[in-house]
């Protein structure tokens, strides 16, 4: 199993990654929010080990960005906070599970290994992945590769790329990319999505593929050559 690991508090990060690596784990250890998303969309992890109290964006704002962005691996969510409310929140967010510290190692191993058997049968029953030109979308992990390479995306710019990939040949109306990059937010424009596609643009310049705009129909993405 390969477990992301979370987790902010030194002795409590090396504490976890002796003893779930003794329990034949592979630890990718990440000790802050930004980190940790970056880390997510390049290993493809197996499951999320996620602490809620992180500096900078905290643990619920990682997994919210996560969501949004694709990143479907199960999350089991280890804190302090112990409440119902909290809990809710947290699953209500995106988690899979929620344990509370102080916690059991054998308890938290045994949850572990119940998430990561949901995982291949979630995997099996999901839509392949989808490539245009040498851009592929990996549906399972959420990130999209240029080659072997993660494309480095904010959360908007990937969720519109996946939205294009998603409908390969195919336009998509900036209404049905606004709901997509920008959900729940009445306040922003429609012409939002123009700013990302500009970026997303850019990013893109070097893969050979386009990112074409197809007036009165949307965008859509097609391969040079």
């Amino acid at each position: 199993m390969k477990l992301l690991l979370v987790e902010d508090d030194p002795s409590m990060q090396a504490a976890l990654q002796r003893s779930l690596g003794r329990r034949s784990m592979e630890i990718t250890p990440c000790t802050d929010g930004a980190q940790a998303l970056a880390t997510w969309r390049a290993t493809s992890p197996d499951v999320v080990l996620l602490d809620l109290t992180l500096p900078g964006l905290d643990g619920l704002h990682v997994l919210e960005q996560a969501r949004q962005a694709g990143l479907a691996t199960p999350v089991l969510i280890l804190t302090a906070r112990g409440t119902v409310g909290d809990r809710i929140i947290g699953l209500n967010t995106g988690a899979d599970d929620y344990l509370a510290k102080p916690f059991d190692l054998d308890e938290l191993e045994a949850r572990l290994r119940a998430l990561h058997r949901r995982r291949p049968a979630a995997a099996g029953a999901s839509t392949p992945s989808y490539t245009v030109g040498s851009l592929r979308y990996d549906r399972d992990s959420g990130a999209i590769y240029h080659g072997d390479d993660v494309l480095e995306l904010t959360p908007r710019e990937l969720a519109l790329l996946q939205a294009l990939m998603a409908k390969p040949g195919h336009a998509v109306s900036k209404e049905r990319l606004f709901e997509l990059v920008f959900p729940g937010e009445a306040d922003v424009q429609y012409e939002a999505v123009e700013v990302v596609v500009y970026r997303l643009r850019k990013k893109l310049a070097t893969t050979g593929v386009k990112l074409m705009t197809l007036r009165g129909l949307g965008y859509l993405l097609k391969a040079e050559g």
